[in-house]
């Protein structure tokens, strides 16, 4: 367990307004603390692993910020939206002002949010006159090991928002939307910022991410990124879209127009199908009490992503990640286009308890930790190649 400790102006822990704890499993439920830091007392060794994107200190943010923190008279605490940081568990010595912060899992604790506010204070702080003191706000979350992600991905949207409005406003997305013309979910798919809608187009393109054979052309690369980093997936689509824009049937997302509804259709198996692979593979077994999985609270059940079908378990997508892109060992590219050397759904049916029972017991020797599996290029490489391995012996016979 690290512990990191360091001196705070003022401290203010905000209580859960659903209580001290979550349901009756008598879990703590997550608890949120503000502090106000003297810049000159942010520890440098705060784990950043957590931070979904990376830092670009050449942007003309960081050179805001940057600006900011050597003001001499604006309050830098007020015009920064801070750093937010996950921890374990949190300590205040209040005679002596000083906080402590313990670090035990740096997949899911460091600094989730406020990467280059982080960078440039280490970076800039020096540079402060002898007079001029300077503080940054940090949030601290307790407690949200289980719901990591989202809260990741929660914190992290400026840049994802601003790529993705700019790719609905320059019609980028148009090659998506001819190819699930066809598909009930069709209008059911956000592609611009605040819009009412159940399913993210950021969530689409992390799917095809995992299809990319110009990305991912053999079994050393995973498409980790994902479900690390919903950004890269964005990023990734933009550009291609920008480097064919003149040549478009070179662009690897418009090869997939032929297997792109395959891909959510297979997504939709393997997410209500989970449960069910699991007791082929546990007789007896009972999914609901995998660490991470959920069971719903009312009879009201769960609902699949893309096509809405009910489900008595909604599974992480942490497993859920790595089992689909095992199947790119399916796909190849023939004629400029992309096509299944098989059917990936006969397949999920014939190996999936594999996959499931595989990415579950991955999940265990990791902590039972689904965000822990999701980042793990071990679990998406073995996953792969398990499928792979199935089709070649196939092909034998």
């Amino acid at each position: 367990m690290q512990k990191i400790k360091f001196k705070v102006e003022s401290l203010r822990k905000i209580p859960n307004p659903y209580g001290i704890f979550m349901d009756d499993t008598k879990k703590k439920a997550p608890e949120m603390i503000f502090a106000i830091v003297d810049v000159r007392e942010l520890p440098e060794k705060i784990p950043t692993k957590t931070n979904p994107r990376e830092q670009n200190m050449r942007t003309k943010v960081a050179g805001r910020i940057k600006d900011g923190l050597l003001s001499d008279h604006s309050p830098f605490f007020i015009l920064n939206r801070g750093i937010l940081l996950s921890a374990k568990d949190v300590k205040f010595d209040n005679a002596n002002s000083e906080l402590t912060i313990f670090i035990e899992d740096e997949t899911v604790h460091g600094n989730v949010d406020g990467g280059h506010t982080y960078r440039t204070i280490l970076d800039y702080r020096d540079r402060l006159g002898a007079d001029t003191k300077q503080f940054v706000r940090i949030e601290i979350l307790t407690g949200i090991e289980d719901i990591f992600e989202d809260v990741a991905a929660a914190r992290n949207t400026s840049v994802q928002v601003q790529d993705k409005a700019i790719a609905e406003l320059k019609q980028k997305f148009n090659m998506i939307k001819e190819s699930i013309e066809s598909e009930p979910f069709k209008d059911n798919i956000a592609y611009r910022e605040n819009e009412d809608k159940d399913i993210d187009v950021a969530d689409i393109l992390t799917l095809l991410y995992m299809f990319n054979l110009e990305k991912h052309d053999n079994r050393e690369k995973m498409a980790v990124s994902a479900y690390s980093s919903k950004q890269t997936c964005v990023k990734d689509y933009t550009t291609s879209y920008d480097k064919y824009e003149d040549n478009v049937e070179s662009n690897p997302y418009y090869k997939m127009k032929n297997v792109m509804t395959d891909i959510f259709k297979l997504y939709d198996l393997v997410e209500t199908s989970m449960a069910r692979k699991y007791r082929e593979v546990n007789s007896g077994g009972i999914y609901g009490r995998v660490k991470g999985v959920e069971v719903p609270k009312s009879e009201t059940k769960f609902k699949s992503k893309f096509y809405k079908k009910n489900m008595d378990h909604r599974t992480p997508k942490g497993f859920l990640y790595p089992i689909v892109g095992a199947f790119r060992a399916l796909l190849a590219e023939k004629d400029g286009v992309y096509y299944w050397k098989a059917d990936p759904m006969e397949y999920f049916e014939e190996i999936g308890k594999n996959l499931v029972g595989d990415t579950v017991e991955r999940s265990r020797t990791l902590g039972n930790n689904p965000n822990a599996v999701g980042k793990d290029t071990g679990t998406w490489k073995q996953l792969y190649n398990n499928v792979l391995t199935q089709y070649l012996l196939n092909q034998a016979e």
